[in-house]
């Protein structure tokens, strides 16, 4: 088994996923824990997963419950130990008995020290894995050149509860967490794919999803956004909500080196000068540079000072670039979801 970068470079070791070769973009999560809601996260498709923590699958996979989509969403996954023994009082099956079923394959032995220092220096790659992914017909394409959105939201809305107030969600590619963290009395939470019209429906308050790719390609959402703010409805983005709320703004995004993916990120809320450590998930950031007047930052990266979130001065709109569900992570930020809630 084999993980090929662009460049060349390759990496062995021995498969203990499906028997199949996949091309992605190779990036690195620096979690300790959370596997399952990681590998169920839509915001992760098109990419192959590099593990940093070195023993991965000694607690095996719970049941639907703890995950964040149906299925595993990761192109594919790269550990330095994967342990065949796994226990947990909630395991159902391993790891790789998941990953066999849902014909995502993986590889364990591999230096992911050294992997993830070459993706420090360089930023993330591209790459393929398999048992020969250079002649089984993997390609070195870049996933974020589509629109990953629009295969990861659902085809249909769904509504949950039956509360006076109600919010809109635009489910990009939107964690399960989320969607448990608006399911309260008293709260209609309707859940759209990413280029319904909700315009035309009745609510109280928007909320805009995670979801993976380059936010560019959402065309149809920035235009419904900048029609919430024409009628003044209250925003909250989340991930890369954060980024469609600016892109409707009339601000900027970039591509990060290598993004932020893990548990352990510190914001600095501007104001207040307090740090939150943060779950994150993404490769794409706000140029708060970019923010039209009326806008500020909310939040920023205590590591590199990219955009953590941003709110409009005098309006009900605010966003923020990491998780406050977590699911897996700290629930440091979850106030983020009563405050908006309140406001309504």
């Amino acid at each position: 088994m084999k993980l090929i970068l662009k460049d060349g470079t390759v990496f062995e070791g021995e498969s203990f996923g499906a028997p199949k070769n996949i091309a992605g973009e190779v990036v690195f999560n620096t979690g300790m824990t959370g596997y399952v809601e990681s590998l169920t996260d839509p915001s992760y498709a098109g990419q192959i997963v590099v593990l940093t923590y070195p023993l991965v699958g000694n607690y095996g996979v719970p049941n639907k419950k703890l995950w964040e989509s149906e299925k595993i969403r990761i192109a594919g996954l790269v550990v330095s130990e994967y342990s065949e023994d796994y226990s947990h009082h909630d395991a159902k099956h391993s790891l790789a008995e998941w990953l066999k079923e849902s014909g995502v394959p993986a590889i364990t032995g591999v230096d992911t020290r050294a992997l993830t220092k070459k993706l420090r220096e360089h930023g993330v790659m591209l790459g393929a894995i398999g048992a020969n992914p250079a002649k089984g017909g993997a390609r070195f394409t870049d996933p974020n050149e589509e629109n990953l959105v629009s295969k990861v939201s659902p085809k249909k809305k769904k509504v949950y509860g039956k509360g006076p107030i109600k919010v809109i969600a635009v489910d990009c590619g939107m964690k399960e967490n989320i969607v448990r963290a608006f399911i309260r009395p008293g709260v209609t939470l309707t859940r759209v794919p990413w280029n319904y019209d909700f315009t035309k429906e009745k609510y109280d308050g928007l909320l805009l999803s995670n979801g993976p790719g380059d936010p560019t390609k959402c065309t149809a959402t920035v235009e419904h956004i900048r029609q919430a703010m024409k009628d003044g409805k209250p925003i909250l983005g989340v991930c890369l909500g954060n980024q469609l709320l600016a892109l409707a703004a009339g601000s900027r995004t970039y591509k990060l080196k290598y993004g932020h993916r893990g548990h352990n990120q510190p914001c600095i809320e501007t104001k207040t000068g307090r740090c939150y450590i943060t779950s994150q998930n993404h490769g794409f950031a706000v140029d708060g540079k970019t923010l039209p007047e009326g806008w500020e930052e909310w939040f920023t990266n205590a590591n590199d000072g990219s955009n953590e979130g941003i709110r409009h001065k005098s309006k009900p709109w605010r966003s923020v670039q990491f998780h406050p569900e977590a699911a897996p992570g700290p629930t440091d930020t979850a106030w983020i979801f009563d405050e908006f809630l309140k406001s309504l």
